[in-house]
């Protein structure tokens, strides 16, 4: 009698990651509550208004990530160009009449009743997944300036659909992902050259091309010029950071949250960290942080094919580039700019979309140990 051979098992993958990836939302919901329960029981009159958003974001994130993590990344090649076409139409839906919601002067969401989906953030992923899907079919398509031009066009459509919105940050961290996973894919160092000074060029012509760029760039360089107007976030953002000194002022203790810091509970939530716990706190907090991208550059290091190792690095590339870029803003170091902390700043699209990605970081690891 045949006997049929019992199909293999598929290990556990990396856990320490996953661990990491749900204590870091768990920290965030944390000082979400800290950072905007005034501003909740003023406005809405709950002050756990933004943590119970974030609870159901965090929740659903969990799902997702269960569903990557046992979803064969491989399967994802298969459909790379279905979320590349999804990401380019949902773009464009932010800009139809009554989809599109507008808010403080730009229209980043699709709107369906109480539901908000931002498609900057599944543009990403699809950004990663296909340029990951197209290299990993042929390595050598990168040595050549021809071989890269469609990764090239795709990735400058997602740009100019998320610019038009207009989302400088988002644009800027999509230029910075498209140039490292080139760069990691094999791309030579001419090349790179030829799409690195365009692109600054551009860069530059894209904030004198606005007034509130150009407002903002001023705030960068001296904000005490203008501390009631464009410099005035950056300020009290310094001050938060300053009153920590090296143990913080305590847990739930923060002033600038008294309405004093916009944005305290999304994109200057590090502000808040550093104020409630210091410079031992946000050292242990970028401790955490680091350690995610250490593990997502582990796996990457280990894969079997360059179709997993480019995934893989695109989800750490994406989550790393997006941590630097808010922490050099909340410090001044950079001109200011709309940027969340990945798995950390409120926010349910950007969590689900982070935590589904380090799934299916945790499903390629399935195959290493």
């Amino acid at each position: 009698m045949l006997k049929l051979k019992p199909k293999a098992k598929r290990r556990g993958g990396d856990i320490y990651l996953l661990g990491a990836v749900v204590l870091l939302s768990l920290i965030g919901c944390v000082f979400i509550y800290s950072a905007s329960s005034y501003s909740a029981e003023s406005t809405y009159g709950d002050a756990f208004y933004f943590v119970k958003k974030q609870a159901i974001g965090i929740a659903l994130g969990i799902v997702a990530m269960l569903f990557t993590a046992n979803f064969h990344y491989e399967k994802l090649k298969k459909i790379a160009w279905f979320f590349a076409i999804a990401a380019v139409i949902l773009l464009a839906l932010v800009f139809v009449p009554f989809l599109g919601v507008e808010n403080y002067g730009a229209k980043r969401w699709i709107g369906i009743g109480s539901l908000t989906i931002q498609p900057s953030e599944i543009a990403k992923f699809s950004f990663i997944l296909f340029t990951a899907a197209y290299i990993g079919k042929d390595p050598e398509r990168t040595r050549s300036f021809k071989g890269i031009l469609p990764v090239l066009g795709y990735g400058a459509v997602l740009c100019v659909l998320i610019i038009l919105e207009p989302n400088m940050s988002i644009t800027a961290c999509m230029g910075m992902l498209m140039i490292a996973m080139l760069f990691s894919g094999g791309m030579k160092i001419k090349h790179f050259a030829c799409i690195v000074a365009p692109a600054l060029m551009l860069g530059v012509g894209l904030i004198f091309a606005e007034p509130y760029r150009l407002s903002r760039l001023s705030a960068f360089l001296n904000p005490w010029a203008s501390p009631k107007g464009e410099g005035y976030q950056l300020i009290q953002s310094l001050y938060a950071l300053g009153s920590g000194g090296w143990f913080g002022v305590g847990l739930f203790n923060s002033r600038q949250k008294y309405a004093f810091l916009p944005f305290s509970e999304s994109d200057f939530i590090l502000s808040v960290i550093g104020e409630e716990t210091g410079f031992i706190g946000l050292l242990a907090f970028f401790t955490l942080l680091g350690f995610i991208v250490y593990r997502g550059v582990r796996i990457a290091s280990r894969t079997k094919n360059v179709f997993a190792y480019l995934l893989a690095l695109g989800i750490t590339f994406i989550f790393g580039i997006q941590v630097l870029v808010n922490a050099l803003v909340v410090t001044g170091c950079i001109p200011p700019t709309g940027l969340p902390l990945p798995l950390v700043s409120s926010g349910n699209t950007s969590i689900i979309i982070f935590m589904a990605e380090f799934g299916v970081l945790y499903n390629i690891s399935r195959e290493q140990n």
